[in-house]
């Protein structure tokens, strides 16, 4: 997939509109608590204003519903591009208002403005065709970066690249290095290759299972998705998360495997509690036979040993969702040593974004991996093998 090129787009003393990922997390104070999402725009908005564009940045952040919300304002977002910039950044008090499109009108060249919360439009969200218009509206060349977004059909990421030619888009440097990456890692990895598929749910991450299949040699099973298969497999597992609905697919899934040659590894113990909090009672037990009444919060010591056997000799490792509750220090030990082990490797170690990048973000280990996705819900679509409505526009015709 060949994706049209920012490089080759005529951007002197144009106005660009580019749709970054500005969704960082915050602390209980307001603070940014990791800016990775706002460091990994800059080539892409350094590399415009080095042509002597305006720049016109635009992101959500949070859930606002379609409100104005003075919670999820972008200002703490401004303030921190004004300390990685080195330059001053205007933020516009709107997102399509009358103060938005005074102040792209007499937006000058290498000036930044960034508007406010496009999901505080309802219009965003419903991919509505005026309001990308409007958008459209403010720029001569629309480029999209925001690659954790670009599996929905939003106003601001697919809808809005109607209103531009083909020469007047293409993808930023962030979004392109994402598919590039994803892409090269699902149809020429180099073998050994295995995922670490983890998360709460089977329904979450069942097409991407089946998805990469064929692509893998080895496939670890981890966190609450787990239990459905151990369940499927007749195993008693207590009060723990399972999908019933989903037996038959856990089957499907493990019956591939086994005709493709997969290797397929489930948890063979696990860290139980009695019930779902910090100061729960906690014991380790086999995967076959955990106790009534109790369920299981991450995998056990067995289970971590196992898993870095079959993952001693890969040479590259996808790892998408937890192994366990990471967020309790009681149950993040599986989920730890496994990023540890996997950090130390040799191999090419790839973090699908989410929960994930969280984890080894928390515990320090993000400078040990290869690559970090950005985006957690895009990248698991990506290895389901579709093609995001974002990026669709953008593919080279």
């Amino acid at each position: 997939m060949e994706l049209l090129n920012i490089k080759e787009l005529d951007l002197t003393k144009k106005k660009v509109f580019i749709r970054c990922d500005f969704n960082v997390p915050m602390d209980e104070f307001g603070n940014i608590s990791d800016d990775r999402r706002i460091r990994s725009a800059l080539a892409t908005i350094n590399y415009c204003l080095d042509q002597d564009c305006a720049v016109i940045l635009a992101s959500h952040f949070g859930r606002p519903k379609g409100e104005v919300d003075e919670k999820y304002s972008l200002a703490p977002i401004a303030r921190r591009l004004h300390h990685l910039l080195k330059r001053e950044v205007f933020i516009a008090q709107d997102v399509v208002g009358d103060d938005a499109v005074n102040r792209t009108k007499n937006l000058k060249c290498c000036e930044v403005l960034l508007l406010e919360n496009l999901r505080f439009e309802a219009g965003e969200t419903k991919n509505d065709e005026i309001f990308a218009q409007n958008l459209a509206s403010m720029a001569d060349i629309y480029i999209n970066d925001a690659f954790g977004v670009s599996h929905r059909a939003h106003a601001s990421v697919e809808g809005i690249t109607h209103f531009f030619a083909q020469d007047k888009k293409a993808a930023g440097f962030l979004l392109q290095k994402e598919i590039q990456f994803f892409g090269k890692l699902i149809n020429e990895p180099v073998r050994p290759f295995a995922a670490i598929v983890g998360g709460s749910k089977v329904s979450g991450k069942l097409e991407a299972l089946i998805n990469l299949l064929p692509k893998v040699d080895k496939i670890f099973i981890g966190g609450g998705m787990a239990f459905t298969f151990l369940k499927q497999m007749g195993y008693d597992i207590g009060a723990s998360l399972v999908e019933d609905d989903l037996l038959d697919d856990a089957q499907h899934v493990m019956d591939e495997a086994k005709k493709l040659g997969v290797k397929f590894y489930l948890p063979i113990d696990v860290v139980a509690a009695e019930k779902f909090s910090a100061d729960s009672v906690i014991k380790i037990t086999t995967a076959q036979e955990i106790p009534d009444g109790w369920m299981g919060l991450d995998i056990g010591p067995a289970t971590v040993r196992l898993y870095r056997e079959g993952l001693n000799d890969v040479q590259t490792v996808l790892w998408n969702g937890p192994m366990g509750v990471y967020e309790m220090d009681k149950f993040a030990r599986g989920s730890t040593k496994i990023a540890n082990f996997v950090a130390d490797s040799y191999a090419t170690t790839v973090v699908g974004g989410g929960d994930t990048a969280d984890l080894v973000q928390r515990i320090g280990l993000d400078n040990e991996m290869s690559f970090i996705s950005t985006g957690g819900g895009a990248s698991l679509e990506l290895l389901e093998g579709k093609v995001l409505p974002g990026v669709a526009p953008l593919i080279r015709g």
